[in-house]
Formats: C-alpha cells, sequence, structure tokens
C-alpha cells in the first residue's frame, strides 16, 4: 500500500468478489482474476481510490498493474486470501482507513475486530459494473 494516501484504502478478496456472478469462472480461474483486475483498474482510475486485490495464488501469468496492487498468499491453501488481508490490517498503522470487500463472514469478523471498515463482494461488484 501507498505510504500517505489520504483516502480510502481498499483490499478487495479477489476470488470472493468473482464468485459473485456465476458467469462460469471456474473454467478459466486465471482469466477471470486478470478480468476483475482489469475493472478494478477501470474503476481506480475513476474513482482515484487505492486499491489492493488479493488471490490465494498467483495468477498465471503473472498480472501487472501499474494503477493497483496485485497481491497473492504467500502460501496457496484453504483461506490464504483471507489469512493474507486480515495479516495487512493487522499491520496497517491505520486500519480504520482500509475497506475490506468480502463476503466471507469469518473474515469480516476479523478485519472488523482489528479496525476496518467491510463492504459484501455483491454491492461491491454492482459498484464496479455501475462506474
Amino acid at each position: 500500500m501507498k505510504l500517505g494516501f489520504a483516502g480510502m484504502r481498499w483490499l478487495v478478496d479477489g476470488m470472493n468478489v468473482i464468485g459473485t456472478r456465476p458467469d462460469a469462472w471456474w473454467k478459466d480461474r486465471d482469466g477471470a482474476m486478470l478480468r476483475l483486475v482489469k475493472a478494478l483498474e477501470e474503476w481506480v482510475a475513476l474513482a482515484g481510490e487505492e486499491v489492493t486485490v488479493v488471490f490465494e495464488r498467483p495468477p498465471s501469468p503473472p498480472i501487472r498493474s501499474t494503477l493497483i496492487e496485485v497481491a497473492h498468499a504467500p502460501r496457496p491453501k484453504r483461506n490464504a486470501a483471507d489469512d493474507e488481508i486480515v495479516r495487512r490490517v493487522r499491520a496497517d498503522p491505520n486500519p480504520g482507513a482500509v475497506r475490506v470487500v468480502t463476503s466471507d463472514r469469518l473474515l469480516a469478523d476479523l478485519v472488523w475486530a482489528a479496525g476496518a471498515s467491510v463492504e459484501g463482494a455483491d454491492s461491491f461488484r454492482v459498484r464496479l459494473e455501475r462506474e
């Protein structure tokens, strides 16, 4: 995350947002990851927010962006992206300026307890599609 950024910083549970639409994303996970990154880039270009999307594993081929941070958990495993998001919120010097996008109840509870706010993945997906 960029230091000194004054606005809201978003941590996006990537696969959780991707999973909000039954568009056969599971047939091409890497393609779905790329499409989400592109949508996030378009949103950031308009909204000016700071965004990090976290996946459970690195996309193949790697996805690079100059507008958002594309991150992944250190080791792919069940809930690995959730663990990475919680780690990042807990390490943030100002967690109150962080909004986590997820519909995962346990993840939401953990980041709330750490001081971040939460937006549901479905409402965030609508936000991306609207802008």
